[in-house]
C-alpha cells in the first residue's frame, strides 16, 4: 500500500508540476493526470492508515474507499480518452456514467448478505463493462480514425488498451477476493495495487506524449 501511495504521490505532483509549466492542449492531460493520481493517493492513505475499510460476509476486510476512489478516477480516465479522441461531449459523459454504475454495482456486491444478490449484482457489474469497451472500441477509435492523424491513432490504441485490459481483470480479482474468497484479504490488496499502477501511473506517463500534443492541436468536437 505504502510504495502504490508513493508511486502515485509522486506521479500527482510531477504531473501537477508539469502542468503549471505547460501551454496548450497538452495542459488539460497534465491537470486530468494529477488529479486521477491525486485522487488515488487519498485512497491509499486512508487504507494504510487503518480508515475506509468494513467487515463484510465471511468477517473479511473490505475497502470500501477504493471503490469511491475508482467512480472517480475511472471516471477521468473516460475523460482523458474521450479528450484525446476527440469525442463529443454527450457519449464520453455516457461512458463516464457506465463507469458509475460499474462500481457501484461491484460495491453493493461486496457489501450485500444474500448470496444470490451478491452475484445479480455482479453480473450487473460485468455487464456495465460491456458498454464502457464497445465505446472504447468502436465509438471513441472511429472518432479519431475520422481525424486521420497516426499519432494520435497509436496513442489512443496503446492507452485505450491499457484501461480494457486492466477494466476486464478488475472483475476477476472482485471474484477471487470478495467473490469467493479464494485469496486472502493480503493478497487482493497486492493485486488490486499492481492494476492501479498501470491503471493509473503507467497510464499517465504513456498519455503525455509532449511531441504529440505541440504538433497536433486538440479540439473537442461539440456535444451532438
Amino acid at each position: 500500500l505504502v510504495l502504490t501511495w508513493f508511486a502515485l504521490l509522486v506521479t500527482a505532483l510531477f504531473m501537477a508540476f508539469k502542468a503549471v509549466q505547460s501551454e496548450g492542449p497538452i495542459q488539460h492531460f497534465y491537470y486530468l493526470n494529477a488529479f486521477i493520481c491525486g485522487t488515488a493517493t487519498f485512497s491509499y492513505f486512508a487504507m494504510f492508515s487503518g480508515m475506509g475499510w468494513e467487515t463484510v460476509a465471511g468477517c473479511r476486510q473490505f475497502f470500501y474507499i477504493r471503490y469511491l476512489e475508482q467512480a472517480v478516477t475511472g471516471s477521468l480516465i473516460i475523460f482523458a480518452l474521450g479528450l484525446l479522441a476527440e469525442q463529443d461531449w454527450a457519449t464520453v459523459f455516457a461512458v463516464m456514467g457506465a463507469n458509475v454504475g460499474m462500481v457501484y454495482a461491484f460495491y453493493t456486491g461486496a457489501v450485500v448478505l444474500v448470496p444470490l444478490a451478491k452475484w445479480l449484482w455482479f453480473f450487473l457489474g460485468v455487464l456495465m463493462v460491456v458498454p464502457i469497451v464497445i465505446a472504447l472500441l468502436r465509438e471513441f477509435r472511429q472518432t479519431i480514425l475520422d481525424k486521420n492523424n497516426v499519432d494520435r491513432i497509436e496513442l489512443y490504441s496503446r492507452v485505450s488498451l491499457l484501461t480494457m485490459i486492466v477494466l476486464c481483470i478488475y472483475p476477476l480479482v472482485w471474484i477471487m477476493g470478495v467473490g469467493i474468497s479464494a485469496v486472502g484479504v493480503s493478497m487482493e490488496v497486492i493485486f488490486n495495487c499492481i492494476l492501479d499502477l498501470f491503471q493509473k501511473v503507467v497510464f499517465a506517463y504513456m498519455l503525455v506524449n509532449v511531441g504529440l500534443y505541440e504538433s497536433v492541436p486538440v479540439t473537442q468536437r461539440e456535444a451532438v
